[in-house]
């Protein structure tokens, strides 16, 4: 009797090309139903029952599995958990899943699946969580959903879903998380909410509510801790929030709320305010003073008046791990309301009010005046691990093994266990205060000793959320153990993939994104060959009147999983590059998570990018090419040696690269500011000043200039756009994207290369009109596509957007004496002169002859005349224009001084699309940044 073919036909329910369920069997654990290592954690469990066999648990985290989810999945009547987290599954999600009444667990988030969400999925009566977030989801939420009467974790965000949210959600009794945001919902905020009383969490940023009003009855949420309602198109007031005992964080930034802001008696637990961004008047509430956790006051961008009450800072409790912000910038404020002492501890930003100009008030100057209007950099820790200084011999020479930083015995050292975490929606702003707490948590959830908890690293994404990489260890063995033993790994891993941990409303709902076993703990585990089957089979035999059953469950125990699916080479080279580290791939799996699709920040051409921490805490972006990209070794190798040699501070460094078993990855320093088309997007984190955007086009130019002539061989960029220049952390430009592709120049009668034939490769809207007629790349190629990214620091448009070229507008609206109608409000008050040059060199730059734009010399040295004149400008630009021949006289003076390839007497080198411009810390390109 066969009693396998609902196994069988769950595991073909992944359509994965890695997977042939019916070619590979192997023998039967009978421990630990999971299996892992650094591709991830694959479990199954079965029961057997009525002489069929029952798949409980299917499993499939982070194992890099391509492919759909097919309806055969509704077969497996008494599955509790299904889990295809951190995957590449494409398609939509099958409606038969909804006939799966005993489903508990439902986790698809981190995938790339499409389509709308099924009214069948209204039928999971058990389903207690129901996370779908971080895929490509749209259309609306069916109302169905409101009979998910167990449900308590909603997690809908950061897809393309629609219309309005149901009010039936008001059902859902035992909601406690519901994070809807990063969609397209409309209409309006449900008042039903209110009676949702075990409501913790409430996040719905990044929504179109279009003029709704935040209803009253939210105040009456007894139980919240969180509701972030930030960039949700809101009007009207502010409810009254102080019967919610426990409300920590609250953000109503980016909206267009009215009136006064209420003097209403927060909660003490209340860590974060935000209320920027919004026409708020009035004064600044006393109430806010007497709240001992704040960390940050975020009230710029308003049209507050009035006094600032010093006692914002005075009754702080302050410890070195403490901060808070005061951010009042952008508002109407004249005066300090009694003594004006601010501790170090407190960062007060005061910029852009008349405070600023009173100078009987000592020492105002130094909170207004942070060089380019300064941007508070987030918190992170790349070594909030304690380094102990310990004899070189008490730990191996390698990664798997150091010394615990918190054990009671000193220079103890051992093998961690590796893990990626993230809090998907913490209430505070700033984690330093909370760690040990964190830590605390931690420990209790997987039992174990404080000691044995170390955060490695921590840095906050965009959300926000907090992602953190673990460290965990075995206690000290008088015995010299130094690893977990199996059963150990086994315990935590469980704790870990069950999700039962206590739960936390404060660091609020959590997900795994890696568990790593390397080193000694991959002896027992999976460590050779790809992902190439997983089968469950069983056999049963009735013997006589008692069925006798005997279960042969089969599984694949031996598979392993190398970063992909090449073969080794045969024969390999030996080289030595100065300046350039070579890494291995188990540094690099290492350092990413095994790839984790968490980790990618991008993707382009050449193949997709990760953002990584390598073992000496340094955040790197590794770019790791595709098969369709692999090179011939030593071509790969004459590239990096040829790239190693570009050192500028405007151009993205090479840090090293990886070159073994068919793997070709390129290690690049880590953007964490992003790109300029970020900051210049709708969405974009912070505003860009005048003069800041000044300083980027400069330092924009000076890389290209660099590579144009000081680069052996020269470079043409050839792709030069706004997300080709990244910022690091201090808002330095840095051009990226440039130097992997050599191609054959066309010498003129001297034997001087004039330009470079070839097919026509960048960017539309930035290309050259004549490169792209006449295929002829030169220098003034370049001019021209960073001509588009001056008019896109400008305007802050796109180059191509709704039909209309950027060029084509801005000529239009210069010719027309109108140029100031379509300048970027966001930068606030500039010099209208200086605008005006800046403009003139814009146009040269993108003039449709070549001869007749700058050389990208004369363009550096413009840019720097522009910012000489900068504090002799006059800031009235509400009445000035433009004048055609300033424009015409400046274009003029540049073509006499300018040719095009004047300086170049070496082989030009042209970059392809492989190295650069995902090096930031954004998202894939196609969705959009969250």
């Amino acid at each position: 009797m066969n009693l396998f073919p609902f196994a069988v036909k769950a595991l073909q329910a992944v359509k994965c090309s890695l997977i042939d369920p019916l070619k590979h069997l192997s023998g039967w654990n009978k421990g630990d139903p999971c299996v892992s290592n650094w591709t991830g954690v694959f479990c199954i469990d079965t029961t057997v029952k009525d002489g069929y066999l029952h798949v409980q648990e299917l499993r499939l985290l982070d194992m890099n599995l391509s492919g759909s989810l097919a309806p055969e999945l509704g077969l497996l009547s008494q599955l509790q958990i299904l889990d295809f987290m951190w995957n590449e599954l494409t398609g939509t999600i099958p409606k038969e899943i909804g006939k799966i009444a005993s489903l508990i667990l439902l986790l698809l988030n981190g995938n790339k699946l499409s389509g709308s969400l099924p009214d069948e999925l209204g039928y999971l009566w058990n389903l207690t969580r129901f996370q779908i977030d971080q895929n490509q989801l749209s259309g609306p939420i069916p109302k169905s959903f409101a009979n998910l009467l167990s449900v308590k974790h909603i997690h809908f965000n950061n897809n393309s879903l629609s219309g309005e949210i149901p009010s039936e959600f008001s059902k859902l009794s035992n909601l406690l998380h519901m994070l809807l945001d990063n969609n397209n919902f409309s209409g309006r905020l449900p008042p039903e909410f209110s009676s949702l009383s075990k409501l913790r969490i409430l996040q719905l940023d990044n929504n179109d509510f279009g003029g709704s009003e935040i209803p009253a009855t939210y105040g009456s949420l007894s139980t919240l801790v969180k509701l972030s309602l930030r960039n949700c198109s809101l009007q009207g007031g502010v409810p009254d929030f102080s019967g919610i005992a426990n409300l920590s964080y609250l953000d109503l930034s980016r909206n267009h709320l009215t009136g006064p802001i209420p003097s209403q008696k927060l909660s003490h637990n209340i860590t974060t305010i935000k209320l920027s961004h919004n026409n708020r008047n009035g004064s600044i509430p006393m109430s806010f003073s007497d709240l001992p956790s704040l960390q940050k006051l975020s009230l710029e961008s308003n049209l507050l008046a009035g006094s600032v009450p010093s006692s914002l800072w005075r009754t702080m409790s302050l410890t070195t791990s403490n901060r808070r912000i005061l951010d009042l910038r952008n508002n109407s404020l004249s005066n300090i309301l009694g003594d004006f002492d601010p501790p170090a501890n407190v960062t007060l930003r005061l910029e852009n009010n008349p405070i600023c100009k009173n100078s009987t008030i000592k020492n105002i100057g130094r909170f207004c005046s942070y060089e380019d209007g300064g941007i508070e950099i987030p918190e992170n820790s790349t070594n909030s691990t304690q380094k102990m200084i310990c004899p070189a011999q008490e730990c191996p020479d390698d990664y798997y093994f150091e010394n615990v930083p918190a054990s009671p015995v000193s220079c103890y050292c051992a093998s961690p266990l590796r893990i990626g975490y993230r809090l998907k929606s913490p209430s505070f702003s700033y984690f330093l205060p909370y760690m040990n707490k964190f830590k605390i948590y931690l420990s209790q959830s997987v039992n174990l000793n404080i000691s044995q908890i170390a955060i490695d690293s921590f840095i906050w994404e965009e959300g926000p959320r907090l992602r953190m990489n673990l460290k965990l260890f075995p206690l000290y063995d008088h015995r010299d153990k130094h690893i977990f033993n199996a059963s150990d790994v086994q315990r935590i891993r469980s704790q870990f993939t069950s999700w039962k941990f206590p739960p936390t409303d404060f660091f609020g709902p959590y997900e795994l994104l890696n568990f790593t076993l390397l080193g000694p703990y991959s002896n027992s585990i999976i460590t050779k060959g790809i992902l190439a089957a997983i089968v469950i089979g069983a056999i049963a035999t009735v013997v006589s009147i008692a069925a006798i059953v005997l279960l042969l469950i089969t599984r694949c125990s031996s598979f392993h999983h190398t970063p992909s699916s090449r073969k080794n080479m045969s024969t390999r080279i030996s080289v030595k590059i100065n300046d350039v580290r070579s890494f291995t791939i188990k540094e690099l799996v290492l350092a990413t998570g095994n790839f984790n699709s968490s980790s990618q920040v991008g993707q382009g051409g050449y193949g997709k990018v990760y953002k990584g921490i390598l073992p000496d805490n340094m955040i790197v972006a590794i770019k790791r090419a595709e098969e369709g990209s692999l090179q011939g070794q030593r071509e790969f190798l004459t590239e990096i040696e040829l790239l190693s040699r570009l050192h500028h501070r405007n151009l993205v460094s090479l840090v090293g690269y990886c070159d073994e078993e068919e793997e070709q990855m390129l290690v690049y320093e880590f953007m964490p500011n992003g790109t300029l088309r970020d900051w210049l997007s709708d969405k974009a984190r912070g505003t860009l000043s005048f003069s800041m955007r000044l300083r980027i086009a400069l330092g924009s130019a000076k890389g290209i200039l660099y590579l144009h002539t000081e680069a052996d061989p020269p470079i043409f960029h050839r792709d030069i756009k706004a997300s080709n220049i990244l910022l690091d952390s201090n808002l330095t430009a840095k051009v990226a994207d440039f130097g992997l592709s050599r191609l054959a120049p066309l010498q003129d009668d001297e034997g001087i290369p004039k330009y470079v034939s070839t097919i026509v490769k960048g960017t539309p809207g930035y290309l050259d009109p004549e490169y792209f007629l006449t295929h002829k790349l030169t220098d003034k190629s370049d001019v021209y596509s960073l001509g588009v990214v001056f008019l896109e620091l400008l305007t802050g448009m796109q180059p191509i957007m709704h039909g209309k070229n950027i060029v084509r507008e801005v000529n239009m609206a210069h010719e027309s004496g109108n140029m100031f109608s379509i300048i970027d409000s966001r930068m606030g008050s500039y010099p209208s002169d200086c605008v005006e040059r800046f403009v003139g060199l814009a146009l040269s730059c993108c003039h449709d002859k070549t001869e007749k734009r700058p050389s990208m010399l004369d363009v550096v040295r413009e840019l720097e005349n522009i910012l000489k004149l900068m504090p002799e400008c006059t800031p009235h630009h509400h009445h000035a224009t433009i004048s055609e021949s300033t424009a015409s006289a400046f274009s003029s003076k540049l073509e006499s001084s300018s040719s095009s390839a004047s300086y170049v007497t070496r082989d030009p080198f042209v970059s392809s699309s492989i190295s650069g411009s995902d090096l930031s810390s954004g998202v894939i390109p196609s969705i959009t940044p969250r």
